[in-house]
């Protein structure tokens, strides 16, 4: 992967986390309540964040390389959140997807336009069959924007994860590129 693939929608940019971003990913991530499904403990200063920051920026390098993008609104500049796919087996052809979304700007379709873009991207650049994601249980609107997204319950991974001082069970979703209809409406355009 070299040049970053940024990608708009009609509402949005997905592009490349930058260090002015670290003020917004402080925010999101030091967020309890937010974050209390998201898998690690919340972040606690902005050393931290730009911890955060240099490790999805180090995802395009790795053998297994994947892509972090910062989520903002075309006609607003501000980081929203962050999406991306990680840990690509090429051999496999397979990957996982993760995500998170500032409190203010749930519940108005953003994550859902965020994630139809990259999904489309995903199986077109990176020749992907499968796509993984693993959510608690517990975290219904996550588990919601999923299962819209056509990914299919496959079960539950016992403790798989440990965060807050505890171990989590997690439900293990996939999507194959057999299930994936490009959805029509969503007009992206890889940049």
């Amino acid at each position: 992967m070299s040049d970053f693939p940024v990608i708009r929608t009609p509402r949005l940019i997905l592009r490349e986390l930058v260090p002015s971003d670290i003020p917004a990913l402080f925010a999101i991530h030091s967020d309890a309540e937010a974050m209390q499904w998201f898998g690690t403990d919340p972040i606690t200063d902005y050393q931290q964040a730009e911890q955060l920051l240099a490790l999805f920026a180090s995802w395009r390098t790795l053998p297994n390389p994947g892509v972090r993008w910062g989520i903002e609104r075309q006609a607003e500049p501000g980081l929203l959140g962050t999406c991306g796919l990680c840990k690509w087996n090429r051999q496999w052809r397979s990957c996982a997807i993760g995500f998170e979304l500032a409190r203010a700007a749930q519940g108005q379709g953003l994550m859902t336009e965020a994630l139809e873009a990259i999904l489309d991207w995903g199986f077109a650049h990176m020749a992907l069959n499968r796509i993984e994601a693993q959510v608690h249980p517990q975290n219904c609107a996550s588990l919601r924007l999923l299962e819209r997204a056509g990914f299919v319950r496959e079960g539950l991974s016992r403790q798989a994860g440990y965060w807050l001082g505890a171990h989590h069970d997690l439900v293990q979703y996939g999507l194959l590129r057999a299930d994936w209809p490009s959805p029509a409406p969503l007009v992206a355009r890889f940049v």
